[in-house]
């Protein structure tokens, strides 16, 4: 069930076009943000996006920014602002995952997934906080790999995702004073595209307390009300929303 919390709120969600950044535009959307989302290279998805919120009579707008290009993301809140005069919500939601061996993984790599993954966030929240005043909220997605890195090829992501709660720790300290919240949604396994493998899915339900793995409505659930007045006094948290994945 939605509500209008975020009625004449103006939302900027990174990497929305698909999996859990689009449920975020569509649950923002329906809580009734005006909201501006990128993507990278999926310019159909984000489209197609666009359309489904505008027919039910919302409002989200898609802006393609590859959030590794810091010059992109300054240019997408320059555009928010121009056309909004500010920023309230901004959702971190661009990453990238590489699972690879170590021995095969490259300095190349190492720098684009920390350029996506935690660079983008601080770019994104420096350009946006001369346009956020009190009451401003900033929501970064993490994942629940900072705290349980789960098995072998996954030091990069861990790593980027563990640098995201570290961020998010040290903004709150920064922001909180300035009425501007910070806290890190941290999704364990997901039913989205970025788990492609059905074997996989298989065995990670096997893993789950709840028996399932979660849905992207369910993460943006968590992402909205963060979003709206009720959760004026949180901050700083690393909100874990994995069905007990690290229980």
């Amino acid at each position: 069930m939605t509500t209008t919390t975020l009625t004449g709120k103006i939302a900027l969600v990174t990497g929305g076009s698909r999996g859990i950044g689009a449920a975020i535009v569509r649950r923002l959307s329906a809580e009734g943000a005006t909201v501006v989302f990128t993507y990278a290279s999926s310019a159909d998805r984000a489209r197609q996006l666009e359309a489904e919120i505008e027919a039910a009579g919302q409002r989200a707008v898609s802006v393609q920014a590859d959030s590794a290009d810091p010059q992109a993301l300054r240019a997408v809140v320059a555009r928010v602002v121009a056309a909004h005069g500010r920023v309230d919500i901004l959702v971190n939601s661009a990453g990238v995952l590489v699972y690879k061996d170590l021995d095969a993984t490259t300095l190349d790599e190492y720098d684009h997934v920390m350029a996506v993954n935690v660079r983008a966030h601080f770019v994104a929240i420096k350009e946006a906080l001369p346009h956020m005043g009190q009451g401003g909220r900033i929501v970064n997605i993490g994942s629940m790999v900072a705290d349980r890195a789960g098995g072998p090829g996954s030091t990069l992501y861990v790593a980027s995702k563990a640098a995201v709660a570290g961020l998010t720790r040290g903004l709150a300290r920064d922001l909180g004073p300035r009425g501007i919240t910070v806290n890190n949604v941290q999704p364990g396994p997901t039913e989205t595209e970025i788990v492609g493998d059905e074997s996989v899915r298989a065995w990670l339900r096997t893993q789950m307390p709840v028996g399932r793995m979660g849905q992207d409505s369910e993460i943006a659930s968590l992402v909205a009300y963060l979003a709206g007045p009720e959760a004026a006094f949180i901050n700083g948290a690393m909100l874990t929303i994995d069905g007990g994945f690290v229980a």
